[in-house]
């Protein structure tokens, strides 16, 4: 069984939007589990619940898989549920948006890394300096916070390597649900006990699961899901500039929603974002072809 989709290359960044929407609505829900859960174990809900309703859907069960296939899979979840958790842990140390800018250091080193053109070199730098636009960093800041940020932005571009080594192998999706099911079982003792050292009392506590759920659908069941097809579809570079529409897209949603009016840098930031995507999809006369992603 095979994912292969062609998206048309317009589509790309709507995809994309679409999918950075569902993961900011769903953040918005798992804002009101902070006041009484860890963050680690406010990712831990986002990952199971994201597990069983991935499982639920695929049914991996009728794929035939192999060792190397599962391994891979678990790799590829243990990576994505890891960088949750610890920019769980950065955003309740940090501000959030100096977290983000300091995140967005790994998909800035993959697509760096994975440039042919000079015009990608160029649009990395003006992703670059959109970002910490948008992201309004901060420098007074606890070290910790820092550190789990500077972890989150690793594993951030393992997710994009292993993904798309995935997502090429065809059957992404399944990998996806295989992936965040077996890493939310792994995980489990290292983030629910020290939980229920602290306070045990929020797993009585059925808003707990109901917004841990709510969180895992949007903010991960449909957004990795939407990121394999479009992985499917572009290379790393691309995929990793594409992450830049991330904070444009929170940007946008908070003025909306929020009613966060966008400041003059922001809005250059938001500029710089679009300009860098238009410079990195205009196409070239023959492009090579991307060898496969290291794992």
């Amino acid at each position: 069984m095979t994912d292969r989709a062609v998206l048309p290359g317009w589509s790309v960044p709507l995809v994309f939007v679409v999918a950075a929407t569902s993961q900011y609505v769903g953040a918005a829900l798992g804002v009101f589990l902070f006041d009484t859960t860890e963050p680690a174990t406010v990712a831990w809900l986002r990952a199971a619940a994201a597990g069983v309703a991935l499982v639920a859907w695929r049914r991996p069960w009728r794929t035939r898989w192999t060792r190397r296939g599962i391994a891979v899979a678990a790799g590829f979840g243990i990576v994505t549920v890891g960088m949750n958790i610890v920019f769980y842990e950065a955003i309740a140390r940090i501000p959030l948006g100096t977290a983000v800018a300091i995140e967005f250091l790994g998909p800035v080193a993959v697509a760096t890394l994975g440039s042919r053109r000079a015009r990608d070199v160029l649009a990395v730098v003006l992703v670059a300096a959109g970002v910490v636009l948008l992201a309004g960093v901060q420098l007074d800041v606890e070290p910790v916070g820092v550190g789990f940020a500077l972890a989150s932005a690793v594993l951030w571009a393992g997710y994009i390597l292993v993904g798309k080594r995935v997502a090429d192998a065809g059957d992404g999706q399944d990998s996806l649900a295989v992936g965040m099911a077996a890493a939310a079982v792994l995980l489990a003792p290292f983030v629910l006990i020290p939980q229920v050292l602290i306070d045990a009392s929020v797993f009585a506590d059925s808003r707990t699961w109901l917004l841990g759920l709510g969180v895992g659908l949007l903010s991960s069941a449909v957004p990795y899901a939407l990121d394999q097809v479009v992985l499917t579809a572009v290379g790393r570079a691309r995929f990793a500039l594409l992450l830049a529409l991330l904070p444009a897209t929170a940007a946008v949603v908070g003025a909306i929603a929020l009613g966060q009016l966008l400041s003059g840098p922001e809005v250059a930031g938001i500029a710089l974002v679009m300009t860098a995507l238009t410079i990195s999809a205009m196409p070239t006369r023959q492009v090579a072809p991307e060898p496969p992603a290291p794992l």
